[in-house]
């Protein structure tokens, strides 16, 4: 030991003469800096439970979890984030995460207590003195950790796709498609929302990892017309998708088709599980759109014979003959189709029920039987002189071009109605070189049909009127037609519901064309169903009551699709199709739990 180390402990008494460093009330005297990181805040109303900074935490200090007041709904899991500072870092990861920007971190630090649960909360959920300053870590508005746009889509320009009926959507390249990938954050929200519970992150995981044959098999477990629904799904997911409250919701629908665009139909059976061996139950299936098209394929899967009837030439319901192939090419939905048939689904086309063969014979030759026959009843406008000659059916418009005839447009078309059904019968009658308004009773933010269809509508030079309201149907010279129609002010029916229009009496209007299309909604058509199973098929407004397994009345007999559900869409119909496939594999194993 030398000297140095016996002497230096004495040194420090001259310290003893010198003004201490000491602060005598740390806590009072040392506030957070402006952007310090302290306790977390969060505005309960604007999170939406996306389970984001859950997912990001690497020391697994945030869980989800319910909130009083706080309800599941579409877009918003009802769950709040709770955080727990024995294992948090303070590292704001979760808040520069947060898509919505409701988490933040206020610059208070010192929170005191003698309870060791007090330090596992939820922000913004119960009352901290820091809830409402205004200092603190926040993500800068400039700043984000995922892009908010998404990749654009190539398009055919407007000059181009209003001449012709060619595939208006040209696709993701593989680089566009990861890129997009990229953009998820797995939150889920959209699985709650699709109506067939698809396992999107899931499937978005396998693109950015290269791995498109197990994204096919993934989406095949919700939904068996992928490349169909990639083009012409109404993605209700991408409307609550997290992403869409900074930015650009991910493009799902498109990362959909994108893996199905990749794999040859040749090579599915490579790719897709096999079928269970065949079983002694036969199912019977009426309508070979969505609905039906998807109960046969997972009925297929669990072992059973199916056989569809469909009265149409082509499979394909409404997918064919309601949807324009500029949308969705009959190819398309041709190696959705096949790939179907291909594992033993018999498919009857030009087979009508009702007429051809009937329900009865069915009901008794087979162990089950679904129905999804679609609307194939176009509305009434309820306005004198609407049976004129000159007045088409949108649905009948889409049908006759499906099957190759050309409608009678003439060359000035007025389409009356705002859904998809008047969007497409609008711009096909643009396609065939007519010059075409729209006319709708409310307003344009109030349109049923896809923004989209809206927006590639008005770039292809249809015009489109709104708060017009049809009143009369009148002859014109020269086998032209007039349409009366009056100017509407919307009225308010209060939160949560739609304005009324209401007809603005001196504010009327006509305008002469060469033909009227009308578009306005449609409705099923019953008649196949003898009087002795109206009284066990019940009907209410319009709809078959079913359960949600898809069962009538009659328990042999199950429905489903847009004669059942009221979002009258083709994942639902799916939805539908494969509920009602677990429903009749429960009925005749009632010893199973359904699939």
């Amino acid at each position: 030991m030398s000297v140095k180390d016996v002497i230096a402990p004495f040194a420090v008494w001259k310290r003893v003469f010198e003004k201490p460093y000491t602060t005598n009330k740390p806590l009072d005297e040392r506030p957070g800096a402006p952007r310090y990181r302290g306790f977390h805040t969060n505005d309960i109303d604007k999170c939406i439970g996306c389970g984001t900074c859950e997912e990001i935490c690497q020391n697994e200090a945030i869980d989800l979890v319910p909130v009083d007041g706080k309800k599941s709904r579409h877009g918003d899991s009802g769950l709040r984030p709770m955080v727990d500072y024995g294992r948090c870092c303070w590292c704001a990861l979760c808040v520069d995460i947060c898509p919505t920007g409701s988490l933040g971190m206020s610059n208070e630090y010192v929170w005191v207590d003698h309870d060791p649960e007090a330090f596992r909360f939820v922000p913004g959920a119960s009352d901290k003195e820091w809830d409402k300053s205004e200092l603190g870590y926040s993500r800068a508005e400039e700043y984000r950790l995922l892009d908010p746009v998404r990749v654009e889509m190539p398009m055919l320009p407007p000059e181009e796709s209003e001449k012709s009926f060619l595939e208006m959507v040209q696709g993701y390249s593989k680089e566009q498609a990861e890129k997009e990938a990229d953009r998820c954050i797995a939150c889920g929200l959209c699985v709650a929302t699709c109506p067939a519970h698809m396992n999107v992150p899931a499937y978005i995981e396998a693109i950015r990892e290269h791995n498109v044959e197990e994204g096919l098999r993934i989406t095949y477990e919700a939904n068996p017309l992928p490349a169909s629904c990639g083009r012409v799904c109404s993605h209700a997911c991408e409307y609550v998708c997290a992403m869409k409250n900074n930015g650009d919701a991910v493009s799902i629908r498109w990362l959909k088709r994108y893996i199905a665009d990749q794999i040859y139909l040749k090579d599915y059976d490579k790719v897709l599980d096999h079928p269970d061996e065949l079983n002694d139950h036969r199912i019977a299936v009426i309508g070979a759109g969505p609905g039906g098209l998807a109960a046969a394929y997972y009925l297929r899967m669990m072992g059973y014979s199916v056989e569809i009837f469909d009265g149409n030439e082509y499979a394909g319901g409404m997918l064919r003959y309601g949807i324009p192939e500029y949308r969705l090419p009959y190819g398309q939905l041709d190696k959705d189709i096949e790939y179907i048939r291909s594992l033993g689904v018999t498919i009857r086309q030009g087979v009508k029920v009702g007429s051809d063969i009937s329900f009865e014979l069915l009901y008794d030759q087979f162990d089950a039987v679904f129905f999804s026959t679609g609307l194939p009843k176009p509305y009434a406008m309820n306005v004198e002189g609407e049976n004129h000659p000159r007045v088409l059916s949108g649905i009948q418009v889409l049908d006759d071009v499906t099957r190759g005839e050309k409608p009678s447009f003439g060359q000035n078309v007025a389409v009356i109605g705002g859904g998809n059904v008047a969007m497409d019968a609008a711009r096909t009658a643009r396609r065939l070189g007519c010059d075409v308004a729209i006319y709708y009773r409310r307003r344009e933010e109030d349109m049923p049909a896809d923004e989209e269809e809206v927006h590639e509508a008005k770039a292809e030079h249809i015009d489109l009127i709104t708060q017009a309201i049809p009143i009369s149907v009148r002859d014109a010279k020269e086998g032209r037609v007039t349409l009366v129609w009056g100017k509407a002010r919307m009225v308010d029916k209060g939160p949560g519901k739609r304005p009324e229009p209401v007809l603005i009496e001196d504010e009327i209007f006509e305008v002469t064309v060469d033909s009227i299309v009308s578009a306005i909604g449609q409705d099923a058509d019953y008649s196949f169903l003898p009087e002795s199973f109206l009284g066990k098929v019940r009907i209410e407004r319009g709809k078959v009551v079913i359960d949600r397994f898809g069962r009538t009345g009659d328990p042999k007999v199950f429905a489903g699709g847009d004669i059942a559900n009221n979002t009258r869409d083709a994942i639902s119909a799916i939805a539908n199709g494969h509920e009602a496939a677990k429903g009749i594999d429960w009925m005749l194993n009632p010893q199973t739990t359904p699939r």
